[in-house]
């Protein structure tokens, strides 16, 4: 079946970068397989990560990137059904097994699958702990994984700091991997410790590479502690996810 949403999303997506004069710079584009099924795995600082990740995706080999995502998001009525047009997957938190058999059926059929095995937004920027769901999906679909790392993004829109979806001239940038080749004798836990090492050394470059640097004292949030910016730390950062999750549980006992 023809994609009848997601390439008209793509281009009004496009457009409104070029009109920002968004600095989006793709590096390692080769890496991305022109057909076949493949778990494209990015890392998460903001709100609008799927877009990048799936722009690196479209824009090296014309891939359409169906993403896994909460299904808060396809229960809205304006996005559900964007999102179902798209061919995205929609994840049930308290049944996740369902989007689990709905992604190695997309992927055994040849499709690109985006996964964030962070599963939140990372606050401190850098990479938070992996779950082990990326790794098992492509043993069973037998499809490589396709490590991705974003940097800028978190400057238009993340969690915790008020959206800049207007913001001009940002420089954005999508590092892709090497594909990630399993093997059967490969366990899902080692798989996963790889697949974070070879992310962070992705991060690690884009950030070393950023073209850009804070304007001022008051614009070091968007820089890790770790490279002497003001963000949290990724234990200060576990911290307010604790809390954050401990608050959301008593609005959810309480509306009971």
């Amino acid at each position: 079946m023809a994609d009848l949403v997601y390439p008209p999303i793509i281009g009004s997506a496009l457009a409104v970068f070029r009109g920002l004069d968004l600095k989006i710079e793709i590096v390692g584009a080769e890496n991305v397989p022109r057909r076949g099924g493949a778990v494209l795995v990015s890392n998460h600082i903001s709100y609008l990560d799927f877009l990048f990740a799936g722009l690196g995706a479209f824009k090296s080999a014309r891939r359409m990137t169906r993403f896994m995502a909460k299904d808060e998001v396809f229960r809205h009525r304006i996005s559900g059904p964007l999102m179902r047009g798209m061919k995205h997957i929609s994840v049930d938190r308290s049944d996740g097994q369902p989007a689990y058999d709905d992604a190695v059926k997309a992927l055994r059929a040849g499709e690109v699958v985006g996964v964030f095995p962070e599963a939140t937004i990372s606050r401190s920027f850098m990479l938070k702990k992996f779950k082990t769901g990326a790794a098992r999906m492509a043993a069973d679909a037998q499809v490589p994984l396709l490590p991705v790392a974003l940097w800028g993004t978190q400057r238009l829109w993340t969690k915790g700091r008020p959206k800049n979806l207007t913001r001009r001239h940002t420089p954005i940038t999508i590092y892709i991997g090497e594909p990630i080749v399993l093997t059967p004798q490969d366990r899902p836990v080692m798989v996963t410790r790889r697949l974070r090492a070879a992310m962070s050394e992705l991060l690690d470059r884009a950030q070393r590479n950023y073209p850009d640097s804070p304007s001022g004292p008051e614009d070091t949030w968007w820089v890790p502690a770790q490279l002497g910016g003001t963000a949290p730390t990724p234990e200060q950062a576990e911290a307010e996810d604790e809390k954050a999750a401990a608050e959301k549980a008593e609005r959810a006992g309480q509306s009971d």
